[in-house]
Formats: C-alpha cells, structure tokens, sequence
C-alpha cells in the first residue's frame, strides 16, 4: 500500500486547488480618451430620456480632427436615463450612477471584449468570449469577482450570490461589447455588466446597457478596432456642448 505523509497530501490538494483557479475575463490596459481613434458617440436629450442617437466617428490620428464614418442610429439607454460614470465625470459632480438605479452610464468609456452566442464572427478585431452554458456577469457587490464575466465552472470557488446568466437573457445577448465602466479599478456599487447589446425594441429602456438595432451592433462589432481604442461617449446633448472643447469630443 502506497504511502502518503500529512505534508504530501497538503501539496498535492493545494496544487489541485490552484489548477482549478482561473481569472474571469482580462480588461485591457487602461487608455485615455485622448488615445482613441475611434469613438461610438451617444446623445440622449435630457438626463432621464431612455431614448438617443448614435453616431460613430474615427480620426486618423491624434492631431486630426474628427470625421463621422456612419449615419445616425437610434438607441435606447437605462430605463432611467443617464447617470455619470464615477471614472469620468468631471469635477464638482457628486451624482454618480449607482447598482440597480437603471441608469446608463455617461462618460468616456472604452469597449474592451465582445461577446456572443456563435462562435467568433468574421472581421471581429476585438477579442471575444463564446457564451457558455455557465457563463455569468456578476453584480454581486461583495464579490471578488464583481463586474466581471465569467465561466462559473473556471474560477474555482465562486463566491457571489446574483449575476446575470448570459445566455439565459435571450436574443439580446446575442451579440455584444463590454464596455469599462467602473473597471479601472471595480469600486464595489458603482454599477456592473454594462453592455452594448442587442434591443428589445426602439422604447424600451434597459437596465444600464446601451441597446441598439442588430444590424447596428454588428456595425460596430465589425468596425471597432482595439489597435484604434475604441470609446463610447455617452452624454446628453447639454453636456456634450459644454466639453466638447475641452474633451475634444466629435462635433
């Protein structure tokens, strides 16, 4: 019989444990706005209209103007409108959106991954996450692994008790891109799993997301380039007028 000491079955379980350890999706490095070449721009007309347009804009580089290179599209925000994002708003503004307020976030924002239901689509440049059957996006605010989508059966011992189960959303998750609100870093209650997805319909406002047409969305999946720092500036129409100068944000 084969025998095993106390500090060998120690090693073996403690090895056994981290091999099940995975981290949950990577964001990629922070960059700033002043970075981008290409910006999704998304107006609503009043800090509680669900209701916008979007339009996409690129430049060739950061010391030239920029050029829209689509039409105007509708959009449809949180069910309650628009609240700034803590990551940037600018100061003297104390009214941040929070978890669960059904607002969407307004700001500056890069769009890091895609996901979707297939398997990556052709002329997809953003790295992108296969829905899996147990794929989640956490909003628990007391977990480690809030705001942050994940393979519930590759993080080793999940420790949260609410998220969204990706695939069990429906056709509105078929396609979509994370967008970095509150990651860099992740303040617990400052909002999670914001999207750009698919809409429900033209009136109907989301949780926080920004919903848009299918064939809009897969636009913008076949166009936003990582290589280019892909942002979505989401304001109102008050707002984008006042820093639009000193933002340097699309006219």
């Amino acid at each position: 019989m084969l025998k095993i000491t106390v500090p060998v079955l120690i090693s073996f379980l403690a090895l056994t444990t981290l091999g099940q350890i995975k981290t949950s999706q990577p964001l990629p490095t922070k960059k700033p706005f002043a970075e981008s070449l290409q910006a999704v721009v998304v107006i609503t007309e009043a800090p509680e209209s669900p209701q916008g347009k979007a339009r996409l804009f690129e430049r060739k580089s950061v010391k030239t103007g920029w050029k829209k290179v689509s039409d105007e599209f509708p959009v449809v925000v949180g069910r309650n409108g628009l609240g700034w994002s803590a990551d940037s708003a600018p100061e003297g503004i104390s009214d941040f959106k929070k978890e669960g307020d059904g607002r969407s976030p307004a700001g500056l924002m890069l769009l890091t991954f895609a996901f979707g239901r297939p398997d990556r689509p052709n002329g997809v440049k953003l790295s992108y996450v296969k829905l899996e059957e147990y794929s989640e996006c956490v909003d628990d605010m007391s977990s480690s692994h809030y705001n942050r989508l994940v393979d519930r059966l590759k993080v080793g011992m999940f420790d949260w008790k609410t998220s969204e189960k990706m695939l069990e959303v429906g056709q509105e998750y078929d396609l979509g891109i994370f967008v970095a609100h509150n990651s860099y870093p992740v303040r617990p209650g400052n909002g999670s799993c914001i999207f750009l997805h698919i809409w429900k319909d033209p009136m109907t406002g989301t949780s926080g997301c920004t919903a848009m047409a299918r064939e809009n969305l897969q636009r913008i999946l076949a166009w936003a380039d990582p290589a280019k720092h892909t942002f979505l500036v989401q304001l109102t129409k008050a707002d984008r007028d006042k820093y639009r100068k000193a933002w340097n944000l699309p006219k």
